[in-house]
């Protein structure tokens, strides 16, 4: 059962110019972020692990720009959207209900940097009234490390339970906490890295932190960061 459907167009792969622009949607999104939500949410989790840091810390400003800004100055991440689709290559990405289970069937032809650009893009077309839960489902996407299988729409569908089955994952609400989020926030994964990492940096005696518990309370960042980073 076809659940959510994305074309994205993306520029051929001999092509010397980089563009993307969107094709057909289905993205039902009923009660939010709804199946649409969670297809392109699945996209950017599937893929966007696979980009170089300084791109992935850029997608996080861009997630910030579309779902608050009108109009966004191009290109972003060295990529043009556009409305024109003349000559441009093709992706089609489902999300699909298989014997009860919902399951993601992604096009791998094309690059990820536009697949993910795509995406993101398309939340941005969606209704006011559910781009905010959208665009949180966006943030929590980014921070998957792990493989694009069922473990990723269990994170992503915060499936708990399901996912301490396959992994000892502590708890999201204490992980905040250590790292000084407010609570049941979804931080992008750029400004988890950086209170980690100053935080660490005050813990540490080298900077003046006293030595006792100092070990402790660097395990306890170290934890928190791979619990909201969804380290495997």
């Amino acid at each position: 059962m076809l659940l959510a459907e994305i074309e994205i167009r993306h520029s051929r792969a001999i092509a010397p110019t980089r563009r993307v622009a969107l094709g057909e949607l289905y993205l039902p999104t009923d009660p939010a972020p709804g199946f649409g939500g969670l297809l392109l949410a699945g996209i950017v989790g599937s893929l966007a692990n696979t980009l170089p840091d300084e791109v992935r810390d850029e997608l996080d400003r861009l997630l910030w720009d579309v779902e608050h800004r009108d109009r966004l100055p191009q290109p972003r991440l060295r990529h043009r959207f556009q409305q024109d689709v003349v000559g441009l290559d093709r992706s089609r990405h489902r999300l699909v209900g298989v014997d009860g289970a919902i399951q993601l069937a992604l096009d791998d032809h094309g690059a990820p940097l536009p697949q993910v650009l795509g995406a993101v893009y398309a939340a941005g077309k969606l209704s006011l009234s559910v781009r905010a839960s959208v665009f949180r489902l966006l943030r929590r996407a980014t921070r998957w490390e792990g493989e694009p299988d069922e473990r990723l729409i269990r994170y992503l569908t915060n499936d708990e339970a399901a996912m301490r089955s396959w992994q000892q994952l502590g708890d999201e609400s204490w992980a905040l906490e250590i790292l000084g989020f407010p609570p049941d926030s979804e931080p992008p994964r750029g400004d988890i890295l950086a209170r980690f990492r100053l935080l660490v940096r005050d813990a540490h005696p080298d900077h003046g932190a006293e030595s006792k518990g100092a070990g402790t309370r660097i395990h306890e960042l170290t934890e928190a960061k791979r619990i909201l980073l969804a380290g495997v």
